[in-house]
């Protein structure tokens, strides 16, 4: 039998110098001093800890026989489709909707460099190898460590335990003709990049009976070098007026009557259709504003029929540039006279599935997490999120000379960074560095001891990678677009007047349209929201007056605390009860849902992050 290895990464085993950027108001104790051998200095960085708890990264060795035994299961067993639980119906004359390039031509990986291949390979807990079974489904890298693919490619799955994500090639793995120890065939990857994916997610609606909201996202045990394909935003509807030029990748079955992959990468022509048009061919299957109909309708005939097949599921379909469709459904056989192939709209999914994204937290897990500093001690506690409450788990160690911390993950790497402040003003960004298993820390600023509010709040220039927000002394708000690298452009004024605020906060999405919103506070409690639009020189509509927050001395934004694919606010009142405000995805009015309490006794804390 096959031992399995699940493929988690080690959590950060550190000595690490880090302060914090807590967003607090007026609750920043300025100049705190601690005792102790990991005291910080006074203006110094204190010096922090973190322990293990994750599990190693699968090795190369390990996932190319992962690799490997999909390839040879699933050749042996003439398959190429992940499971789906659409068959014939009780008559067996009428085949409905099944998930699945015939047609088209070969493609290159320079020109789709963010396609990805997925394996997953099954022993069924036997030694015996002839039950084995492999799947194979496409994927569109759209960040470092995160690929976006189909549901039925991942639903009912443990992509942790045995699977693997192959970048960087446009070649399926071959045969070798070589055997190894146990028996089995070894295969030439053709210089891809492997990883494994240790944590997946599916739309929480998807339907395996309709194959209705059919998107899932793959984490990566560590970042891959490819342009990723951009996610198109939820406004960006014009990509599909009926006509629209698009195209759809995959190594899909290049015929309705033979089982096989394609060797090489192929691409097809797949231009928009109508709703009405997808709706006439497919009825009630069709699901308008969930799905998207795209190509020509088959002949009956390979010969002059283009469209996506078998093998093609969880592949993009790409317009304007942007990932606009995820390959779904079509008919069982491909071919089928008048059939349409079918693909999950990503208007509709942008939103929840840039959230999953853009989702690094302190615990890895799909829910965001909280930094909190006992006053007492000046220790700097880890709280993790369990979609219900905060438990703390791990102790950081001194954190006396934090002033601020803001998480976020900078380089876009899955790995959770800090950015804060220390007494003396300066700014730091610390980061976790994969290829030395060691952190690192990066000077970001001097002397912004003065700027009243610093944060995170997301990609607001939408080119993939996280900025951030200042509010200097005179009350000015300053974008710093991201590089990627910890580092920032030069500054961007986008207006004055945000001095008026004691609180300005923002981790994510509060609107549901998939761009980063910004949350102000004024002094007499009344919370706006800013709006994002994906513009650099106008990142913000103006602002909606959403509710009145007076009550509460500390706001804290640290993402989708319970997991519901909205970014939540945490907030503490004077008598220290900490509560969480979700997230609903509304855009005006009551943005957040009922409050749920998370706990009393906070006020002991004097620093949030």
């Amino acid at each position: 039998m096959q031992i399995r290895t699940r493929g988690g990464r080690s959590r950060r085993s550190v000595g690490v110098a880090l302060p914090a950027m807590a967003l607090v108001v007026g609750m920043l104790g300025a100049g705190l001093t601690a005792a102790g051998a990991q005291a910080a200095e006074p203006g110094g960085k204190p010096h922090l800890t973190r322990s293990a708890d994750r599990e190693a990264t699968p090795s190369q060795t390990e996932l190319r026989t992962r690799a490997s035994r999909s390839m040879q299961a699933d050749q042996k067993a003439k398959s190429s489709l992940a499971p789906s639980a659409l068959t014939a119906d009780s008559t067996g004359a009428a085949k409905k909707p099944d998930p699945k390039i015939i047609g088209g031509s070969e493609t290159t990986i320079s020109a789709a460099p963010w396609m990805a291949q997925l394996h997953f390979f099954d022993d069924k807990d036997t030694a015996d190898t002839s039950d084995d079974v492999g799947y194979f489904c496409g994927g569109s890298v759209v960040a470092p460590t995160k690929v976006v693919t189909a549901a039925h490619c991942v639903k009912g799955l443990k992509w942790y335990l045995d699977s693997t994500v192959i970048v960087g090639t446009d070649q399926l793995p071959t045969d070798t003709g070589q055997i190894d120890a146990d028996g089995y065939h070894v295969y030439d990857f053709h210089g891809g990049q492997l990883r494994g994916a240790y944590r997946q997610w599916n739309h929480p609606a998807y339907d395996s009976v309709t194959i209705d909201n059919d998107v899932a996202v793959l984490t990566l045990t560590s970042p891959v070098n490819v342009k990723p394909l951009p996610i198109m935003r939820n406004t960006d509807t014009a990509v599909y007026t009926p006509g629209t030029a698009a195209k759809v990748y995959g190594w899909g079955r290049t015929s309705s009557t033979e089982e096989g992959l394609a060797q090489t990468l192929k691409v097809a022509q797949a231009d928009i259709n109508a709703n009405s048009d997808c709706s006439a061919a497919w009825g009630s299957y069709y699901v308008v504003g969930h799905m998207v109909c795209a190509g020509t309708p088959a002949t009956g005939s390979d010969a002059d029929t283009t469209t996506a097949c078998n093998g093609d599921s969880g592949g993009p379909l790409v317009a304007n540039g942007m990932l606009v469709g995820v390959v779904s459904w079509g008919a069982e056989d491909c071919s089928a006279q008048g059939a349409y192939s079918v693909y999950a709209k990503m208007s509709t999914y942008s939103a929840p599935v840039k959230a999953r994204v853009h989702d690094t937290n302190l615990s890895n897990d799909h829910t965001a997490d909280l930094f909190a500093r006992q006053t007492s001690s000046s220790t700097l506690y880890e709280w993790d999120s369990s979609v219900t409450k905060l438990t703390r788990t791990y102790d950081w160690g001194n954190a006396g000379g934090m002033s601020l911390l803001v998480q976020a993950d900078l380089d876009r790497d899955d790995n959770q960074d800090l950015l804060y402040r220390i007494t003396t003003g300066d700014v730091y960004w610390d980061h976790w560095v994969t290829s030395t298993q060691s952190w690192s820390s990066k000077l970001v600023a001097k002397g912004w001891n003065a700027h009243k509010q610093i944060l995170v709040p997301g990609d607001l220039t939408n080119d993939g990678l996280p900025d951030m927000l200042a509010v200097n002394s005179s009350g000015n708000l300053h974008l710093y677009p991201g590089k990627g690298d910890g580092g920032f452009l030069a500054p961007i004024l986008i207006g004055g007047g945000w001095g008026q605020y004691n609180a300005v906060r923002g981790h994510g999405d509060f609107t549901n349209d998939g761009k980063p919103d910004v949350l102000a506070r004024g002094t007499d409690g009344s919370l706006y929201l800013y709006k994002g639009t994906s513009s650099a020189t106008a990142p913000f509509e103006p602002r909606v007056k959403v509710g009145t927050y007076g009550g509460l001395n500390t706001l804290v934004t640290t993402g989708d605390v319970n997991s519901d694919g909205h970014a939540d606010l945490l907030g503490r009142d004077t008598a220290g009860k900490l509560w969480l405000y979700p997230g609903n995805g509304k855009s005006s009015g009551a943005i957040f849902a009922t409050r749920v309490a998370y706990g009393t006794g906070w006020s002991s804390y004097n620093l949030f992050g």
